[in-house]
């Protein structure tokens, strides 16, 4: 006889039910706000500069307003999909958010046109990525949660390498204009179907029956938690450094003398080893302490602020793109599974949420700050991109002050005991 309990060897099976919300989930986060704002937008800053005269601070200024908009609105967004079935929230957000994009496509000569179609994107935004997906993900898996994640993610690996080289090609066929075109109406026509088939939590009778997992804390002892003011600046910390350098990435290559189709590639290679980071990190998370895990990858994102700072060919650039993805895609991974391990998954995607604003804090400020020094130099010099290492660093250290597992647990007890949804929709 098997030594696996039912609820390992149930999510161990290829036919179980909620792989099938996975695959969905990855569709839908390949196509999300979190694979086609970061991955693309440094495509966008020559164009746009060229087509209306814009300075980069300028055009950054749109990043850093969607992701402040996404602080404000993740933890709202987050409270509803503790509430209401995922469907209801997630299928009007994919299509507000296509809609966002599309409106991109008819920009004029004033900035401010741009900037609202950013703020209706950051509106909607976690709507659309992996804090959509997580609760439900959540409810099938208990073993294998953290792999369950790191597949679930690894969409948004996919759009990043699929979607610059969409872009660049799209760009040099037809122009900016229509690459905007393309990518909204991608993110329409890819993600509503497998979301609108496929993605609802497990029933309440059989995440009963099957699953064990603790209640969770209630919001204010989240709240109060060492756990929570350690790991939202920590979070904070790395988006800063992270956003800096990714919503500048094709420019800072292309500035630094590699071709605009090398940038590209090299977008594509960060999304790839974003991929394999992901998959990395959901078999040790299964295995080995979160925190430490966290820290191992965030060392290693710092270091590719070096290596970026002193690229002179593509095959450094595409190096230290490559080493940034295999970080940062670790870390998409690491906060769900700490948040549903530390806290429990009472108020998941209320706390989900409320990372995800400390995260936007930090994207937010990050671009600008780059765009800022760009200015001022007139080039990306090799000294800023170092010191933008220095958050990063900041953050990968701060975990070494995370409690063990135990400390924070509640007691184990049925996931019907969760705030029940409406509906199993």
């Amino acid at each position: 006889m098997s030594d696996k309990t039912p609820t390992e060897a149930a999510e161990g099976s290829p036919f179980y039910e909620g792989w099938r919300v996975v695959a969905a989930a990855f569709v839908g986060v390949m196509v999300s706000f979190g694979s086609i704002v970061p991955y693309t937008f440094s495509q966008f800053l020559t164009p746009l500069h060229q087509a209306f005269g814009w300075k980069r601070e300028a055009i950054s200024l749109a990043f850093g307003i969607a992701a402040m908009t996404l602080a404000i609105c993740s933890p709202g967004i987050g409270h509803l999909f503790d509430r209401y079935p995922p469907r209801r929230i997630i299928l009007p957000a994919i299509a507000l958010f296509s809609a966002g994009i599309v409106s991109l496509a008819f920009l004029g000569p004033h900035i401010a046109q741009f900037y609202l179609s950013y703020l209706l994107l950051g509106i909607v935004g976690n709507g659309t990525a992996q804090l959509a997906y997580s609760r439900a993900i959540s409810t099938w898996f208990v073993e294998r949660r953290g792999f369950a994640f790191a597949l679930m993610l690894t969409g948004s690996g996919a759009g990043s390498i699929l979607l610059p080289l969409f872009v660049q090609h799209t760009m040099e066929a037809h122009g900016w204009r229509a690459a905007y075109l393309g990518l909204g109406g991608i993110a329409l026509l890819v993600g509503f179907p497998l979301t609108a088939l496929f993605v609802r939590e497990k029933p309440a009778a059989l995440r009963a029956a099957n699953h064990g997992s603790s209640e969770g804390m209630s919001l204010a002892q989240a709240m109060r938690s060492r756990v929570f003011w350690i790991l939202m600046p920590s979070i904070l910390l790395y988006a800063l450094s992270a956003n800096g350098a990714i919503a500048h990435l094709s420019a800072i290559l292309t500035g630094y003398g590699v071709t605009a189709q090398s940038a590209a590639i090299a977008l594509s290679v960060m999304g790839a080893s974003g991929i394999v980071g992901r998959i990395v990190t959901g078999h040790l998370l299964d295995r080995c302490f979160a925190p430490r895990v966290s820290m191992c990858m965030l060392l290693l994102c710092t270091c590719s602020f070096i290596l970026l700072a002193h690229t002179h060919t593509a095959v450094v650039g595409i190096s230290a793109a490559a080493l940034l993805g295999f970080g940062l895609g670790s870390e998409a991974d690491v906060t769900p599974y700490m948040i549903a391990r530390y806290c429990g998954l009472r108020h998941f995607s209320t706390l989900y949420g409320l990372s995800w604003t400390a995260y936007a804090f930090g994207a937010a400020f990050g671009p600008v700050i780059t765009g800022r020094a760009f200015d001022r130099a007139g080039a990306y010099q090799a000294s800023f991109i170092t010191l933008l290492s220095l958050p990063c660093l900041a953050g990968a250290l701060l975990t070494l002050f995370l409690p063990r597992y135990a400390t924070y647990r509640s007691v184990e007890t049925s996931l019907d005991l969760l705030a029940p949804s409406p509906s199993a929709d």
